[in-house]
């Protein structure tokens, strides 16, 4: 039997031991991460005594709650030994008749019976770099070739001060609105100052002009951000640092480049040769979404 268990009541023990048994096991379903990046405002469908979970994130619209995956946060889903598709068509079934749902990614592991809308994630995981580099395309192996002066006068730094951090992604965060914005930054932080995100800083002539965001655990790593300035984007600041990190954990470590609908990022992803992994999700238009808010009000 299916049924929802509200934050303040959840067996955090059982939740932990679900979430790692797991076929499925992604770090987005941890608390620690679940926690600060929904505010605590997250609950849980669970089938049995914890033996498969579904975490669901939750704001509020109109004074009524609302389903949607908070800012990097890719896929969620439903955790259990055995992915299973009668077991997760229920919890489908269940999910879509108690709640409003603006937008809700599955992992990359659950099926279901009936088709729903795909999303492309990509994965390296884990071997020995050497034949994670071989993969790697002529044209990312080239950027990777450093000139000898931009050697001379380069270096990386992992966690650099973090105020130039936050102002140099608030210079460089192309695409995101002034408020998304802020609340990626926010996030970004706070991942960080908690132990749980590095930021890697490409320094050229000892001025910053790449950075990315890595969150890790003891078996993901995952790219959260990748910021640039615009006057050195030749330079491959990025692909270096992310190559470097790469190398330095790919042994152990899946590396999480947590996909992108913009097919200039994707391109750039795939450079480096990375596993497709498609995941489901659901998706509803704002439009959509104020018809389901209506519907509770007026029936």
């Amino acid at each position: 039997m299916i049924r929802k268990i509200k934050y303040e009541s959840i067996d955090f023990e059982k939740y932990k031991h679900c979430i790692a048994q797991s076929c499925q096991r992604k770090f987005y379903a941890e608390r620690s991460f679940l926690d600060i990046s929904t505010g605590k405002n997250w609950e849980i469908l669970v089938y049995g005594d914890y033996e498969a979970v579904m975490p669901i994130p939750l704001i509020r619209k109109l004074g009524v709650k609302v389903v949607i995956n908070p800012k990097l946060c890719q896929q969620l889903g439903i955790f259990s030994k055995q992915d299973s598709k009668v077991l997760n068509d229920n919890f489908l079934d269940f999910f879509r008749k108690y709640y409003k749902i603006w937008y809700y990614a599955f992992n990359d592991v659950n099926e279901f019976s009936k088709p729903l809308k795909q999303r492309n994630n990509f994965l390296i995981f884990p071997e020995p770099y050497d034949l994670v580099r071989q993969r790697y395309s002529p044209k990312r192996k080239r950027k990777l070739r450093l000139d000898q002066e931009v050697i001379d006068n380069s270096e990386m730094i992992k966690n650099p001060d973090l105020p130039a951090v936050q102002a140099f992604i608030q210079k460089t965060g192309l695409g995101a609105g002034d408020r998304d914005l802020e609340d990626f930054i926010r996030l970004l932080s706070d991942f960080n100052t908690a132990g749980f995100l590095d930021f890697y800083g490409f320094y050229y002539h000892h001025q910053l002009i790449n950075l990315i965001a890595v969150y890790h655990n003891d078996y993901t790593l995952a790219l959260l951000g990748t910021y640039n300035d615009r006057e050195y984007v030749k330079l491959s600041g990025s692909s270096y640092l992310i190559d470097k990190v790469i190398a330095d954990n790919i042994a152990y470590k899946i590396f999480d480049f947590e996909g992108s609908e913009v097919p200039a990022v994707e391109e750039f992803f795939r450079g480096f040769r990375p596993a497709l992994k498609p995941y489901s999700c659901i998706q509803y238009s704002k439009k959509e979404l104020l018809q389901q808010i209506f519907v509770k009000f007026f029936r």
